[in-house]
């Protein structure tokens, strides 16, 4: 078996394993509209994937009163279970997880997903054997917070040095340098691949197809 550079590799879910970046900005501009609010731009509402539902809604809604949020929660729930089956593995990531696994890697996932979220997403893609622990925003502090990534290095017995995260945000890539943990972006979901440069991972890759050769080569 190949020599591993890393023992765990840590993923996001949203705009990085599942095709969903767009479909979250759908939900959050439909109940901005169902509640008569502005509603913002692609880019605003594209910047808030991966947050906490608070740190979400204080972005991409600041004009939502406190006392209109479980509201506003709650249509965008509608909104997104609407459209949850419509979602897609991104083409590949199943055989990149499953290559991993083969060469001993350990697999997470850190997600801004809530608890309920993540474990109907795992059963519909049927993913949840790949991996070994997962973090989610309403169990502990939400990214760019760095305890997920040290909490599950806490529970799987690996050091920050032999650690990667791979994710679509800028909220990923914080998170990781604040773990001091090594990361790779990738631009093919919800951030923009400048803002991704911007905070140094080891590599910005386009692709499926090219994560899957930058993993190969160097994980």
């Amino acid at each position: 078996m190949p020599e591993r550079r890393y023992r765990l590799i840590v993923f996001d879910w949203d705009g990085t394993l599942i095709d969903s970046a767009s479909t979250i900005v759908e939900c959050i501009q439909a109940a901005s509209r169902d509640l008569g609010l502005p509603v913002p731009t692609q880019a605003r509402a594209s910047h808030v994937i991966g947050l906490g539902l608070q740190d979400a809604l204080r972005f991409a809604v600041p004009e939502l009163p406190a006392d209109q949020t479980p509201a506003f929660v709650a249509r965008y729930r509608a909104h997104f279970l609407a459209r949850e089956d419509q979602m897609r593995l991104f083409v590949g990531i199943e055989a990149v997880l499953e290559a991993l696994r083969a060469r001993g890697h350990r697999l997470a996932i850190a997600t801004g997903k809530s608890r309920r979220g993540l474990e109907r997403a795992l059963d519909a893609s049927r993913l949840r054997d790949h991996f070994a622990a997962s973090r989610c925003a309403d169990e502990t502090r939400p990214k760019p917070h760095p305890a997920m990534l040290n909490e599950l290095m806490t529970e799987l017995g690996v050091d920050a040095h032999a650690a990667l995260m791979v994710g679509d945000t800028s909220h990923d890539l914080e998170m990781a340098r604040d773990a001091q943990v090594d990361s790779v972006a990738v631009s093919y979901g919800a951030h923009p691949e400048s803002v991704l440069r911007a905070l140094a991972p080891l590599a910005c890759v386009g692709s499926v197809d090219a994560l899957h050769g930058w993993l190969t080569q160097n994980a």
